[in-house]
C-alpha cells in the first residue's frame, strides 16, 4: 500500500469511529420508516415537524404529491397555551377535528425519524382524542 491509501484507511476507520450527528441519526431513522409508510388520499400520512419552539402536522397525500390538511402552534387559528407538550396535544386535536369534517377518519402517522416520546406521542394521543385512527 501507499501512502494514499493509507491515508484512505484510516481516514474510513475514523469516519466509522465518530458518532453520528442528530440531524443525520435522524435521516437514516426516517428513510428506514418512510419505505414502509405510504400516504393515499382515503388513508393520508400525517407527517409531524418539531422545531424548539413549535410543532407541525400535516395530513399527506403521497400519490398526488399534495398536502391535504396542516396545523401548527404558530397558527392563529390553534389556541394553545401551556407548554410545549400541551401545545401538541391542542394541535392534534385541531388536526383532527379538520380532518373529520374534510371526511378523513384514518391515516397513518410518520413520526419523521424522532422517538414517539414527549411531544410527538402529546399529538399523537391528541390527534387520536380528536376522531383519528391511526
Amino acid at each position: 500500500m501507499n501512502k494514499l491509501e493509507e491515508k484512505q484507511v484510516k481516514l474510513q476507520a475514523k469516519i466509522k469511529s465518530m458518532a453520528l450527528s442528530k440531524e443525520y441519526r435522524r435521516k437514516r431513522i426516517k428513510m428506514r420508516v418512510r419505505k414502509n409508510i405510504d400516504g393515499t388520499a382515503t388513508t393520508p400520512r400525517l407527517s409531524v415537524f418539531r422545531s424548539n419552539k413549535s410543532i407541525y402536522a400535516q395530513l399527506i397525500d403521497d400519490l398526488a404529491g399534495t398536502t391535504l390538511l396542516s396545523a401548527a402552534s404558530s397558527d392563529k387559528s390553534v389556541k394553545a397555551k401551556g407548554t410545549k407538550t400541551e401545545q401538541a396535544n391542542v394541535v392534534g386535536k385541531t388536526l383532527a377535528q379538520k380532518a373529520v369534517a374534510a371526511g378523513i377518519t384514518q391515516c397513518v402517522f410518520d413520526r419523521n425519524g424522532y422517538l414517539y416520546h414527549g411531544r410527538i406521542k402529546s399529538l399523537a394521543e391528541g390527534a387520536r382524542e380528536g376522531g383519528l385512527k391511526f
